[in-house]
């Protein structure tokens, strides 16, 4: 019997080995070493990531693409999808990708990294370095500058996974998902200077299906932005600050435009910043709407404007034309909201004159500003107020 018992066991251990290393064997690597790649910092590793990508691709099975410890210096890549036969391409990154230090070689390129039409490609660890810093110093300045280059982009691109990733210095936006459907960010840190401009952390576009999670963002801009053809997104356990909030908008520059819907913002955690949680629309013409919003569980730390609904929004009022913003506002709900407001208007909310903003809801709000209770301001816009409210209800 313990012969028989001992030769299970060793048949089950073999067993187990053989398919523990069918399954290693399944997944090819690839190390941007053996391609060329330099992690000095100084030498161009373009050409070796983007040889690794293209061996990645031609595969039909899993692969991964491996970034040891080092420095690799990066000029605009891109990592096209269209011809790719690989379902899952995994890019492990142990090191730093780092931009070039002269703002001018990738200030007009868009974006430094990005990937398009890709289906299945996860991103786990690693640090981004834009080195935007001189490009920030150029525009205020007032000299002539290029736009700037978006760190991380994907467009058009479909189950996507950043997993621990950091951005650090963008030149403009750090991490940008447009057109794309079911993404996951988790453990995203993003960080840059309070005064950068245009440094939004997560910047979404025409998606769906996308989560971001136990996240830290410190930035010039919004901390995450939620543009026109946004649904389905999931917003958790978030820490923002410095920076401009999260916002949704703004949203109603064009007269055909997709709306916004089924969007959920909870535990998070705004520190310093110039806005908490806020909706604006540009005083234009359009079909646009907002609807389905829910921010919950929301603690604000000095924020100057905490909870906010712009229908009028047109930055420094120049040019401003003589309109109402034509986006519809319907079925917002505020629940659990409070902390410090660096302002006495804790609350605003800017409706359309025509068709004042319907189905706000507020519960269980509680701002203050100088250890007194916060206010409200309120024009064209209705709604209900449920349970503890403060700042002093308008709606």
């Amino acid at each position: 019997l313990e012969l028989n018992t001992m030769a299970a066991i060793l048949a089950m251990m073999f067993t187990f080995i053989f398919f523990c290393s069918s399954s290693l064997a399944a997944t090819i690597t690839y190390n941007v070493l053996t391609m060329g790649a330099k992690p000095d910092g100084k030498t161009d590793s373009t050409k070796a990531f983007l040889t690794a990508w293209a061996s990645a691709c031609a595969l039909a099975k899993p692969a991964t693409i491996y970034v040891p410890p080092g420095r690799y210096l990066l000029r605009a890549a891109y990592f096209g999808g269209q011809n790719c036969k690989n379902p899952a391409i995994t890019l492990r990154v142990d090191g730093t990708l780092v931009a070039p230090s002269d703002y001018r070689v990738i200030g007009n390129a868009g974006s430094w990294l990005k990937f398009e039409s890709v289906s299945g490609v996860s991103i786990y660890g690693g640090t981004l370095d834009g080195q935007g810093s001189g490009l920030w110093a150029c525009k205020a300045s007032g000299r002539n500058c290029p736009s700037g280059a978006t760190t991380l982009a994907f467009y058009s691109s479909n189950n996507i996974v950043i997993n621990g990733l950091t951005s650090l210095n963008s030149q403009r936006f750090h991490i940008v998902m447009d057109g794309c459907h079911n993404a996951k960010l988790q453990a995203v840190k993003v960080s840059a200077s309070g005064g950068s401009p245009n440094t939004d952390g997560i910047h979404l576009q025409s998606s769906s299906g996308v989560t971001i999670l136990n996240s830290d963002i410190r930035t010039g801009d919004d901390c995450i932005a939620i543009g026109p053809g946004n649904s389905n997104l999931w917003i958790e356990t978030i820490s923002c600050g410095p920076g401009h909030g999260i916002s949704i908008g703004s949203l109603g520059w064009d007269l055909q435009e997709p709306g916004v819907q089924n969007v959920t913002v909870k535990d998070v955690t705004f520190t310093g910043t110039q806005n908490g949680v806020r909706i604006k629309t540009w005083s234009r013409a359009s079909n646009g709407f907002v609807k389905g919003v829910l921010f919950q569980h929301i603690v604000m730390v000095n924020v100057d404007n905490p909870v906010i609904i712009n229908q009028n929004y047109f930055p420094d009022d120049h040019n401003c034309p003589n309109q109402v913003s034509g986006v519809k506002i319907s079925d917002v709900s505020y629940d659990n909201i409070h902390g410090t407001s660096v302002t006495q208007l804790a609350g605003k909310f800017y409706g359309r004159k025509d068709h004042p903003g319907g189905g706000i809801r507020l519960e269980e709000m509680n701002l203050t500003y100088k250890d007194q209770t916060a206010k409200a301001s309120c024009v064209n816009a209705d709604g209900t107020a449920l349970g503890s409210v403060q700042p002093t209800s308008c709606l």
